[in-house]
């Protein structure tokens, strides 16, 4: 990633909470592909100059559909969007799908994976994610509930890395503050959870999950190679963020974006 790509700490518009400018995403289906998230041209004087928002195709042989597809297209063209429009980083205009064994996977410095609760890597899988975080790539893991789904997780992660083991990231870090100050650890429920939780106050969606884990796995220089959001759901809050205002200012205003950009913000600086 280029000096100029990673110059993107000034910030268009830090205010906190975020404020933004009305909901995007879909309220009526997704006519043209876009689900209504504008279009933008990247600069075309260096078409490779820009950051490119790249979701991981996995397995899940014990599951039921193809969980890596879980809340795409619409919360990786909001998170897309969002990103040019409130921070100074030239951004696709388009995000992509990345398999671990593909030759371009190391053209993406940040790749994104979600619902890894029943995750089985293939062995080349194992061997390609431990040489692409070794090398300066970071992975974000999101969206996965309860102890036998962390459990399924850590156990290949524990593949990847036998002698690394992931750590809880305090609030002090900077991650929570990169960007937007962020007062707690959020816990973001998808919507028709927070739905069904919100008069009791309820942001969680097993019993087994109430508290929320942000943890990381670190390389020999302390560096943060992998971060990984337990018992949340980001995607959730950047997708469905045009079907009700309440979740959008409770979830995604509040929590999903500001952390999301401050995820990505720290990935591409450290």
């Amino acid at each position: 990633m280029s000096p100029r790509v990673l110059a993107f700490a000034a910030i268009a518009t830090l205010l906190v909470p975020l404020v933004l400018l009305g909901q995007r995403g879909r309220r009526g289906g997704w006519p043209d592909g876009r689900g209504g998230v504008p279009e933008w041209r990247a600069d075309e004087d260096l078409p490779k100059d820009v950051f490119t928002f790249a979701r991981v195709r996995y397995s899940s042989p014990w599951g039921w559909r193809e969980k890596w597809a879980t809340d795409y297209p619409e919360s990786d063209y909001n998170i897309s969007y969002r990103l040019q429009e409130l921070t100074s980083l030239e951004v696709a205009p388009d995000p992509v799908i990345v398999s671990l064994t593909d030759e371009e996977l190391f053209q993406y410095p940040f790749l994104y994976m979600l619902e890894v609760g029943d995750l089985e890597f293939e062995e080349e899988e194992v061997v390609a994610l431990r040489e692409y975080l070794l090398r300066g790539g970071f992975l974000m893991v999101d969206d996965f509930w309860g102890e036998d789904e962390y459990d399924r997780f850590v156990y290949e992660l524990d593949r990847v890395f036998p002698d690394r083991q992931l750590q809880e990231i305090p609030l002090e870090h900077p991650i929570f503050h990169a960007v937007f100050e962020l007062a707690e650890r959020p816990q973001i429920p998808s919507i028709n959870h927070a739905m069904w939780g919100r008069r009791q106050g309820i942001t969680w969606e097993r019993e087994d999950a109430q508290e929320v884990h942000y943890q990381a796995l670190y390389d020999d220089n302390g560096r943060m190679m992998c971060i990984v959001c337990h018992n949340t759901d980001l995607g959730d809050g950047w997708e469905r963020e045009g079907e009700n205002e309440w979740y959008f200012k409770e979830f995604s205003e509040k929590s999903a974006y500001p952390l999301g950009i401050n995820i990505i913000f720290y990935a591409l600086t450290h």
